[in-house]
C-alpha cells in the first residue's frame, strides 16, 4: 500500500519516523511519500521537502512568510494528488496539515491523522474541520481522546511515542560521552535545549547563555541539530565558556544535572529522563499578546499540562531573564527536596502515558483504517 506522511518540524519527523518502521513490519511492500526530515527518508520515506524549509512560528513569522507556505501548500496538494496514496498521514503541524486534510477530503482520499495539534489549549473552533477533513485521530494525549469524541470525532489513545524512544536508549558509560566531545570529567553537566527551529534558538539561546558565569563549578553544552547551520550557534556562542554538541539531546541529558528547555516535546522528554528542568518560552511580542488572549490553558509545558499541576517551573516571555533563570536553576541544584519530587512526579507522569508500543498500535490503526 501507498502512505503519503506530512510531519513538519523535528519532533514529528521522530515519531514519523518510528512509525515508518512499524508500518513495515506490517505491511512488507509498503510505499512512502513524505515531507519531513532525514530520519524519514532514512526509513525509507521518498522525501519531497525537509521540514526546515517549513517550519514558521508565531503570527509576525508566518505573515513575513506567508508566499512562502502558500507555494508549499500548492506544491504539496499537487504532489498529493499525482502520487494518490491509500492512506494520507498528517503528523502534528496544524496550520499546514489542517488545509492538506480540508483538500485530501475533497479528493476522496483517506485521512488520519497521528500527534493531535493542541485544540484543547486554543483554536478549538479548528476540531469542526477535523471531524470534517479527517476519517481518524490517533492521540498520544491521554485526555485527548475523550477531548474529540466529545465532539463527534473518532479517536483512539495509542500512548505516548516518547516512551518508545526512550526505551531503546543505552545507558553509556558517563565517560563514553565525556570524552567524544571533549568534555571535562571533573565538572557537572548543565543542558541548554534552545530548540529545533530558527527562530526559537534565535530568541532563546542568547538569554540562556547569560547564567553561565554564575555557575562556574559546571559545564554548559548546547544541545544542537543538524538541520540549523552550526555557524548560527557559533556567533551567539562567541567566546563564552560553553560546548555545542550536534544530535545528541538524549545522551546529553543523561549525563545533565539540570537542564534550560525551550517549551514543546523537550520538556517532556527531559522530564521522562529524570532530569530537572526549567522551562523556558519567549514570543515575538506581538504573537505573544496575540497567543495570551487565545490560549485557554494554565500551563505552557506538556509535563505540567498532562499532570494538572505546576511540576517544572516555566518561565514564560517577561519572566525568561537571566535573574530568574539563575535563581530558579540554583534552587533545582541545591534543592534535594525539589529533586525528589520532581522524581516521584515522573512516576505519575510515565503512568499516565500509558505503556510502551504507541507505534506499533499506531500503525494498527492505520493499516485497519486503509482496509
Amino acid at each position: 500500500m501507498k502512505y503519503y506522511i506530512i510531519a513538519g518540524e523535528a519532533s514529528g519527523d521522530l515519531h514519523a519516523s518510528n512509525l515508518i518502521a512499524e508500518i513495515k513490519q506490517k505491511d512488507p511492500k509498503a510505499e512512502f511519500r513524505a515531507w519531513g526530515g532525514d530520519l524519514m527518508k532514512k526509513q525509507g520515506a521518498t522525501l519531497v521537502k525537509h521540514y526546515r524549509h517549513l517550519a514558521y512560528m508565531g503570527f509576525v513569522e508566518v505573515a513575513a512568510n506567508i508566499r512562502k507556505i502558500l507555494g508549499n501548500i500548492k506544491a504539496c496538494k499537487s504532489d498529493l494528488l499525482a502520487y494518490n496514496p491509500d492512506v494520507l498521514i498528517l503528523v502534528d503541524y496544524p496550520g499546514f496539515n489542517l488545509r492538506i486534510a480540508k483538500f485530501a477530503h475533497k479528493q476522496h482520499l483517506k485521512v488520519c491523522y497521528y500527534i493531535s495539534p493542541q485544540l484543547w489549549a486554543w483554536k478549538r473552533h479548528r476540531v469542526k474541520k477535523i471531524r470534517r477533513d479527517v476519517d481518524k485521530m490517533l492521540v498520544i494525549l491521554p485526555f485527548e481522546e475523550e477531548f474529540y469524541k466529545n465532539y463527534g470525532v473518532n479517536a483512539t489513545f495509542v500512548g505516548h511515542p516518547l516512551l518508545d524512544e526512550l526505551a531503546k536508549l543505552d545507558v553509556a558509560p558517563r565517560l563514553n560521552f565525556i570524552r567524544r566531545n571533549n568534555l571535562s570529567e571533573k565538572r557537572e553537566i548543565i543542558a541548554l535545549l534552545p530548540g529545533s527551529r530558527k527562530q526559537e534558538v534565535e530568541r532563546m539561546l542568547p538569554v540562556m547563555l547569560k547564567v553561565i558565569p554564575h555557575f562556574p563549578q559546571y559545564q554548559f553544552v548546547i544541545a544542537g541539530v543538524s538541520s540549523l547551520d552550526r555557524n548560527l550557534y557559533q556567533k551567539m556562542i562567541g567566546d563564552k565558556d560553553v560546548r555545542l554538541v550536534e544530535n545528541q539531546t538524549y545522551e546529553l541529558l543523561q549525563n545533565a544535572s539540570a537542564a534550560l528547555v525551550t517549551s514543546g516535546t523537550a520538556t517532556l522528554e527531559t522530564a521522562l529522563l529524570a532530569v530537572p528542568e526549567v522551562v523556558c518560552y519567549k514570543a515575538n511580542g506581538f504573537s505573544y499578546r496575540i497567543a495570551k488572549r487565545l490560549i485557554k490553558v494554565k500551563y505552557i509545558s506538556l509535563v505540567n499540562l498532562i499532570m494538572d499541576k505546576e511540576v517544572v517551573k516555566e518561565l514564560i516571555q517577561n519572566d525568561f531573564t537571566e535573574p530568574q533563570l539563575v535563581e530558579e536553576l540554583k534552587s533545582l541544584l541545591e534543592s534535594p527536596k525539589r529533586q525528589k519530587q520532581l522524581l516521584e512526579a515522573i512516576d505519575s507522569l510515565k503512568n499516565k502515558l500509558g505503556n510502551t508500543g504507541a507505534s506499533a498500535k499506531a500503525a494498527e490503526e492505520v493499516i485497519q483504517m486503509i482496509k
